[in-house]
């Protein structure tokens, strides 16, 4: 039996007086993808953000129930939120280098953290990009600014700045929507191939990719987790004739 890596049990969250959390009783096991699927405005994303607690940062979010990394309460008091985020990487939807060049995107959480090691920060530099399916294309202009890469390659690169602090969990959020369909293959491929050594979460709008890259999905509807299963089930015979009519196109 795999390792239970994430879980929120009875989760609620509020932006105020709305309610985007609605009991969320979810969990994900060690080096799986689960894709969170939905409509806008389910509440995918917020959940995301509860696992590295960056709903922390928006005015007046109030949380109830219980979120576990690893058996550990994330939301307890004595939780150091920067020691949590350095096991938890995060992809955005539009790929953001910083105004730096290629190798000091990726070396920047290393030096954040204390680093000053040059050959270590060189390594990790090094087999993080390698990690992030990159190295072929970037290993001769590490030096140049990180705006020259293309969109695609960008993306791959804000991966390698997620994986060189050496996090046990990558969260995604859309992080192909602004790609083009070569360079979205490109991140389903390395998708997969990172989960050997990852506990990966995906927000996606696309049911194709979700289906290609996901070993358990999640659909969620007007901030309610309606059902969670494999992937393989979820869209051959999901049991809530809501996943069905969202899957087959009718809603959404």
């Amino acid at each position: 039996m795999s390792k239970v890596k994430v879980e929120v049990k009875d989760l609620n969250l509020f932006y105020r007086d709305f309610q985007a959390l609605k009991d969320i009783n979810f969990k994900a096991t060690a080096n799986t993808v689960s894709a969170f699927i939905g409509p806008s405005g389910c509440g995918k994303s917020t959940l995301l953000r509860v696992f590295n607690r960056m709903n922390d940062l928006i005015d007046g979010v109030k949380l109830t129930g219980k979120a576990y990394i690893d058996d550990e309460n994330i939301y307890k008091k004595n939780v150091i939120v920067d020691e949590l985020r350095k096991k938890v990487g995060m992809v955005f939807q539009k790929p953001n280098p910083f105004p730096k060049s290629i190798f000091e995107n990726v070396a920047y959480g290393l030096r954040v953290n204390g680093i000053t090691d040059k050959h270590f920060i060189h390594e990790r530099v090094e087999t993080s990009i390698k990690n992030a399916a990159l190295w072929d294309e970037v290993k001769d202009k590490l030096k140049k600014s990180a705006y020259e890469l293309s969109g695609g390659q960008q993306q791959r690169l804000c991966i390698a700045r997620a994986l060189a602090i050496e996090p046990s969990i990558i969260l995604m959020d859309e992080p192909a929507s602004a790609l083009d369909p070569i360079s979205t293959g490109k991140i389903e491929d390395l998708i997969y191939e990172l989960k050997t050594q990852y506990t990966i979460i995906i927000v996606t709008h696309n049911m194709q990719q979700a289906g290609r890259v996901s070993d358990y999905t999640a659909f969620f509807y007007l901030g309610e987790l309606i059902e969670w299963n494999e992937t393989k089930i979820m869209f051959t015979s999901p049991s809530d004739t809501r996943t069905q009519n969202y899957i087959t196109g009718r809603f959404g």
